[in-house]
């Protein structure tokens, strides 16, 4: 007897890094994930399939990501990084053979032939990793998603025309790639905004003043989104509502948003994870359904405190083997030094994999029927993480889904589903308010707005109001809609989108990368404001010189992403 639904919801993104330096920071994140995650998830699958086994996976593609991904740039150089890795394997091999080290040397060979079977995998599909996930959707054994194009944080952009720019790319986008519409999106950093009073976190123009606007559900609403998945702890009565004005003080930018916009009334009820809910549109005439995210397991696998990626048998991600870096050595244990890790075992990792799994759906099983005894339906665990979680960060993550999904599918109690398949089955649903917040530190937006990246916003914020009038004049203006002019609006419009990217106020949160995020922001925006100085000499000067069109063509060249850019969307 089936007592519930699971769902693993996996989200693939990374920002835009083609032409923007390899290592440390640059294409290097995105060959990594592509050999660590991308292609083991597409492989895990496959395998999964042969076995009888359709593991209605849902996952999302960032569009910004599917851009890259398609690029013959990154196919170009990912061939290289994956010479240079196996390359490197050897040399490690050579070194642990001459030292005698047997464990050692047995690790470098293993990770070799793991990079050749990367290699021979890629080449055998055409080196087209996006058409594997449509093979895979087509097939029926995947949902795809999609998300905010460049991954802007969308409770946070100042204008719904943003809004409506980074949905409507992002269909646009899918629907290239993947031959269909998308009914869900992943909502970057799964961060949302009720419609209401708004007020910008940094001046815009000088001024902070409030105005009333749409929440992100009816831009979904009005682009004919199905769904979208939020943090528990922003449903009624859940713990992210629970923040008072004292915590809220604590970051200014947002203290009186917070305060005002995250209360809930005392008492009121916890809602379960496990129900599929909606909201209705501002004029009540279409609703959109919102998935939550399961707290207790997401800790289970997430945290690398708490959870199963921190066991002491699995590979340990911060100690690397220069040159090369590659990965030899195991976590040990979280309070050891990276010179006292011990040498990575290969077959205890197994091992530690096939328990974790095993944990993990026993208390899949023990949730869902506890939920299905206390409200005598069958309700839905929703599993979503990012999907680098797995194999990057986690070197046995993919070993783990794959397990964990096998064992599932044998649950006489548990039914494997996609989010639309559920939504399909779930006619009857209720209709609630989801509080602003995100799947972050206190479900706030603290990280992505700080005293060390609110700085960020003002150039954002100006990019955004200058990129809409200039949309609008060449909307309104037949005779403006010259080919050069065209062409100019739509390669400053990627720029704004690039700039707008949730993963630059990340990194500086999280004290990453700084230089080079920072190199990034006032790259895009330099660039931006050039193009509109551009846009205007089109204008008034009777066209560009050559310089200038030399300028133009090197940003279309390095940031060449969303072909089918349309300047519409940035009008309103």
């Amino acid at each position: 007897m089936i007592r519930g639904y699971f769902s693993f919801v996996l989200h693939c993104h990374l920002p835009y890094v083609l032409s923007h330096g390899r290592w440390p920071h640059g294409a290097d994140w995105l060959f990594e994930a592509a050999s660590e995650t991308y292609l083991p998830l597409i492989e895990l699958i496959d395998e999964l399939v042969e076995d009888d086994t359709s593991p209605q996976l849902t996952v999302s593609l960032s569009p910004v990501l599917c851009e890259q991904l398609a690029d013959h740039r990154f196919k170009d150089e990912f061939e290289q990084y994956l010479n240079e890795r196996i390359a490197a394997a050897q040399r490690d091999q050579t070194d642990f053979l001459h030292e005698g080290r047997a464990r050692m040397h047995s690790n470098a060979a293993d990770t070799e032939r793991r990079y050749r079977h990367i290699q021979v995998r890629f080449r055998t599909f055409h080196r087209d990793i996006p058409a594997q996930f449509r093979r895979l959707a087509e097939a029926g054994h995947i949902e795809l998603m999609t998300c905010g194009a460049t991954h802007g944080y969308y409770p946070l952009l100042s204008r719904d025309e943003s809004l409506q720019a980074q949905t409507q790319a992002a269909l646009t986008s899918h629907r290239r790639h993947f031959g269909m519409q998308p009914r869900g999106i992943w909502l970057p950093e799964c961060a949302y905004r009720p419609a209401g009073e708004w007020t910008p976190p940094v001046a815009i123009e000088g001024k902070r003043s409030s105005f009333t606007r749409p929440g992100v559900d009816q831009v979904l609403v009005d682009n004919d989104l199905d769904y979208f998945v939020v943090d528990s702890a922003l449903l009624p009565g859940g713990l992210g509502a629970n923040l008072d004005a004292a915590s809220a003080e604590m970051h200014h930018a947002l203290a009186d948003r917070l305060a005002r916009g995250m209360t809930v009334p005392a008492g009121e009820p916890q809602l379960s994870p496990h129900e599929v809910y909606q909201i209705c549109s501002e004029d009540a005439t279409r609703a959109i359904a919102v998935f939550a995210r399961d707290a207790q397991t997401g800790a289970m696998v997430w945290s690398g405190e708490y959870g199963y990626p921190g066991d002491a048998d699995y590979l340990e991600f911060h100690k690397k083997r220069d040159p090369g870096g590659h990965r030899y050595w195991a976590v040990t244990s979280r309070q050891a030094d990276l010179g006292d890790k011990r040498e990575y075992i290969a077959e205890m990792a197994s091992d530690k994999t096939r328990i974790h799994a095993g944990h993990f759906v026993s208390r899949v099983r023990e949730i869902l029927t506890a939920q299905s005894s206390r409200t005598d339906s069958t309700g839905i665990l929703v599993a979503p993480y990012d999907a680098e979680l797995f194999g990057h960060w986690w070197f046995e993550g993919p070993r783990f889904l794959k397990e964990a999904i096998a064992l599932m599918a044998r649950e006489e109690s548990i039914a494997l589903s996609t989010l639309s398949a559920h939504l399909d089955r779930t006619e009857k649903r209720q209709t609630v308010t989801v509080s602003e917040g995100s799947w972050g530190l206190e479900n706030t937006h603290m990280v992505w707005v700080n005293e060390k990246n609110e700085w960020t916003w003002y150039l954002v914020y100006e990019a955004e109001l200058v990129m809409a009038q200039w949309a609008r004049l060449w909307r309104d203006t037949p005779q403006a809609q010259t080919d050069e002019l065209t062409a100019i609006l739509k390669q400053a419009a990627r720029e704004v989108m690039l700039l707008s990217a949730s993963d630059w106020q990340f990194l500086i949160a999280s004290e990453a990368a700084v230089d080079y995020v920072e190199d990034r922001l006032k790259e895009h925006y330099r660039d931006f404001k050039e193009l509109i100085h551009l846009a205007e000499r089109s204008q008034t000067a009777g066209g560009l010189s050559a310089e200038d069109r030399e300028f133009l063509q090197s940003c279309q060249t390095k940031d060449h992403l969303f072909d089918d850019i349309d300047l519409h969307w940035f009008a309103g």
